[in-house]
């Protein structure tokens, strides 16, 4: 049985600390950031120990050195280790890609909560996370570790992974094409044999922090996901939120209506479909970050951006076009996009009365 992110966190409201948890699961779930969140939130500190990165079990334990008063051998405490009373959250990364060696090291830590004889404060917790997967190269679990832990395979639904991408401030073209496109958020292996990359959710995370301040993508841009999400995924975001030029949202939200009426005219209904879904994205974008709008207009960019908004809108209705002036209607009623609403409704109240109006 998979457990999700809410239900992780009742096992971990519901432990007691003396008792050790491990999480199985693929990589680029966010494991580590979950844990992490919950914790900080708690006002515990988190230790991360990434096991698969140590060569020996000096760099888990420490150095050895001779104490002078005894003439015996003591360890020089490592880095992380608490020198105080306040208990910790030791989370050990990829315990399974550790080194046989640096295992036996753990044996004692994770029974008495010892390490080279030194305790951890009363209190402290040890959470470990293993990959699951015959993808991934692997050393075998002594049983009697194995046996010190409550193990729950860690599967976060999208759900939680859009919750979580909203609360961080991800780029909402990010999210909304992972709400509309699901399937692309995970991906059953990391690379093929040729090394082309597929995405995960820690390479979404990565695109929105390469485009977060660019309103428009370019055909380089392409070039630049591909290598972040793989071919495929890259293609399908890159045509999701780029517009053909002079008809994409920025420009008709910064543009007469009459300049753009012949183009819009030659528009099919799928491309009107895409073109209304792009405005609200831009909406919600410009109501989280005003200062994104780099051009030079008399008016501000938001009187700019709502009167070319509300001549679009009268101009699907006049121009024989309601159905598209209705998909425009189901968008703001959607709740996919809050903020562009809120844009709306206090800033062009006479748009907010029609499209209420049209609703009812």
């Amino acid at each position: 049985m998979t457990v999700n992110t809410k239900q992780l966190h009742f096992i971990l409201d519901n432990t007691p600390p003396e008792q050790n948890i491990m999480l199985m699961g693929k990589h680029g779930i966010g494991k580590s950031r979950i844990l992490e969140d919950y914790f900080s939130k708690k006002g515990a500190k988190v230790v991360t120990l990434f096991l698969g990165q140590m060569s020996d079990p000096g760099d888990l334990i420490g150095l050895p050195e001779k104490n002078e008063k005894t003439g015996k051998t003591d360890f020089m405490l490592p880095y992380w280790f608490p020198t105080d009373d306040t208990p910790i959250v030791l989370f050990l990364d990829e315990l399974n890609r550790a080194r046989p060696e640096v295992l036996q090291t753990i044996m004692d830590l994770t029974l008495n909560r010892k390490l080279a004889g030194k305790s951890l404060p009363k209190g402290s917790r040890i959470i470990s996370a293993v990959n699951n997967g015959s993808e991934y190269q692997l050393t075998d679990l002594d049983p009697a570790l194995v046996s010190r832990f409550n193990i729950y395979e860690f599967a976060p639904t999208v759900e939680n992974w859009i919750e979580w991408a909203r609360a961080a401030g991800l780029d909402l073209r990010v999210i909304s094409f992972i709400e509309e496109n699901p399937e692309y958020l995970d991906s059953d292996d990391e690379v093929s044999e040729n090394l082309e990359r597929t995405p995960d959710r820690r390479s979404w995370e990565r695109v929105s922090a390469v485009i977060k301040n660019i309103s428009e993508l370019e055909q380089d841009h392409l070039f630049l996901l591909s290598g972040i999400v793989g071919n495929k995924a890259a293609s399908l975001f890159y045509k999701t939120v780029h517009k053909p030029a002079g008809l994409n949202p920025k420009t008709l939200l910064t543009t007469s209506i009459d300049i753009l009426k012949e183009s819009l005219e030659k528009l099919s209904v799928p491309e009107y479909s895409e073109l209304n879904k792009g405005i609200f994205k831009f909406l919600e974008q410009f109501a989280e970050n005003p200062e994104m709008m780099d051009f030079d207009f008399d008016e501000s960019p938001k009187a700019v951006i709502l009167n070319n908004l509300t001549n679009y809108f009268d101009y699907l209705g006049s121009s024989n076009r309601k159905e598209i002036q209705s998909h425009f209607v189901s968008l703001i009623d959607s709740e996919k996009y809050p903020e562009a609403l809120v844009l709306i409704s206090e800033n062009e109240y006479d748009l907010y009365k029609k499209i209420m109006a049209s609703l009812e």
